[in-house]
């Protein structure tokens, strides 16, 4: 059973990548142009408003590059900083626990993407479709520049 599940963890790690990364992007289109029920409750953040105009971008940004993965371990790291500071800066003077100062979210995704950070996107990563793309170029099994150059 045991191998089985460790089989199954690439899988299981690009499953929970995907889901972390659109939650984290809905929260910034959310924020940015009001979709999903909008900031708060309705509508959107002013434009270059501090924080939670910048933190919708970095939401949406990093979100949709952690849902793709693409510079998953980067834009892993920019979004749980980013939720760190939401937690310390905007819900910790609240309250103590995050349940008392309405910080849950913040926190989870802290750690969801710190986690993400030292584990790497998984399986089903646009990061790994080019460098299984670049590696089969480099051995000549596709056309391109490499295999034009040895023809």
């Amino acid at each position: 059973m045991s191998e089985r599940l460790s089989a199954a963890q690439p899988y299981a790690l690009g499953l929970f990548r995907i889901v972390i990364g659109l939650l984290f992007a809905c929260h910034g289109a959310a924020s940015l142009f009001g979709v999903l029920g909008g900031a708060h409750g309705g509508g959107t953040v002013p434009t270059g408003a501090w924080p939670g105009w910048y933190a919708a971008v970095i939401q949406l940004v990093c979100g949709g590059l952690v849902l793709l993965g693409a510079g998953t371990r980067s834009a892993a790291f920019l979004a749980s900083g980013s939720m760190a500071y939401a937690y310390f800066v905007e819900h910790q003077a609240e309250a103590l626990w995050p349940l008392q100062n309405h910080g849950e979210s913040s926190a989870m995704f802290c750690w969801a993407f710190l986690l993400l950070v030292f584990t790497g996107p998984g399986a089903f990563a646009a990061d790994r479709l080019v460098k299984a793309g670049a590696g089969r170029r480099a051995d000549g099994d596709a056309t391109g520049p490499a295999a034009t150059a040895r023809a």
